[in-house]
């Protein structure tokens, strides 16, 4: 594969990674009268400053049929922007992938931008849009 088809298929990666659960759901959340995960995020930070993080990230489960959904992400956006010039780490759970719930890697998603955090003396916030634990995987997604 050529480093031209490689980015190619990178960028429809990215692409795919911003539709969560598919359009007809994002659709799904405009008519309860609730925005996307990404939509809150564009709303809350300055325009053009959100850095994503982890965005090719998909659950570990096996059970039930989880091999077969895997979707980009797993169900929460994370990274770091700025809100009026200030630096502050973000994360928007997205109901539109599995109703928001935590997974193993969803909620290690979220570890990793709270310990960045952390580090850099930085706030976090969280719009939380979730049902719960993924309780597909058991007590690994009550361990978020």
């Amino acid at each position: 594969m050529s480093t031209a088809d490689r980015l190619r298929r990178l960028e429809e990666l990215r692409r795919q990674s911003e539709l969560g659960g598919g359009q007809g759901r994002i659709q799904a959340q405009h008519e309860r009268g609730k925005l996307s995960a990404r939509e809150r995020l564009d709303l809350l930070l300055d325009e053009g400053s959100f850095v994503e993080l982890d965005r090719f990230v998909t659950h570990r489960g096996t059970g039930f049929g989880m091999e077969e959904q895997k979707v980009l992400g797993d169900g929460v956006v994370t990274g770091y922007g700025t809100v009026f010039g200030r630096l502050v780490y973000a994360f928007s759970q997205d109901f539109t992938v599995f109703g928001g719930s935590l997974s193993e890697a969803h909620a290690e998603k979220i570890v990793k931008l709270l310990d960045m955090a952390l580090r850099n003396g930085a706030p976090v916030i969280g719009p939380n849009d979730s049902g719960g634990a993924r309780m597909q995987e058991g007590v690994v997604s009550l361990g978020g």
